[in-house]
């Protein structure tokens, strides 16, 4: 799914509105546990993020496949609503974005911050751990890290925190080799 700005802010807005309704209802934990079970989904589902991004599909399917997967996974009625809200507004294709921005509200609201942290191959237990001393001590809170794992990077990491990236990945350091050297 493209995450232009455009999309972001319209995320943004939906995310802080389903954030403040959870908020006003006791019911952060649950409707954060479904969207990033959904998150999830997303990632590993093609057909999900066909249904969701392809205009070829309308307002009602988009509202029926996702109204299907909340009830099989027996999402809380607030997310059940929301999902449905969403998909009527034409906004489905937004829904990334969305659980993006709900989980750093969520995680605000909490007092921890949330870091997306991308390796060439899975952390053991020990390197996580590390990381996650390493990003409390920098960041001055409790990291709450989510890991994904691209081997496109090759080596090292990347951290994102909020709108910060740190990149010590080799795909990095070998393109600015690269163009070190082209302007040689």
């Amino acid at each position: 799914m493209a995450d232009d700005s455009k999309a972001t802010d319209v995320g943004a807005r939906y995310a802080l509105a389903l954030f403040d309704l959870a908020k006003d209802q006791d019911q952060i934990t649950p409707v954060e546990s479904d969207l990033k079970a959904l998150k999830a989904m997303y990632a590993e589902s093609a057909d999900l993020r066909t249904l969701l991004g392809s205009p070829t599909f309308d307002a009602d399917a988009k509202a029926k496949g996702l109204a299907a997967i909340a009830d099989r996974a027996g999402f809380h009625v607030l997310t059940k609503k929301f999902l449905g809200f969403l998909a009527d507004q034409r906004r489905a294709s937004a829904l990334n974005s969305i659980i993006t921005s709900f989980e750093t509200l969520s995680a605000a609201h909490r007092g921890v911050v949330s870091a997306q942290v991308t390796t060439a191959v899975a952390l053991t237990a020990a390197q996580a751990k590390g990381l996650q001393a390493a990003l409390r001590q920098a960041l001055g809170r409790d990291p709450e890290i989510e890991t994904r794992v691209d081997p496109a990077i090759l080596g090292g990491l990347k951290v994102r925190v909020g709108s910060r990236l740190f990149d010590a990945s080799l795909r990095a350091k070998l393109d600015s080799l690269k163009f070190a050297l082209k302007r040689a």
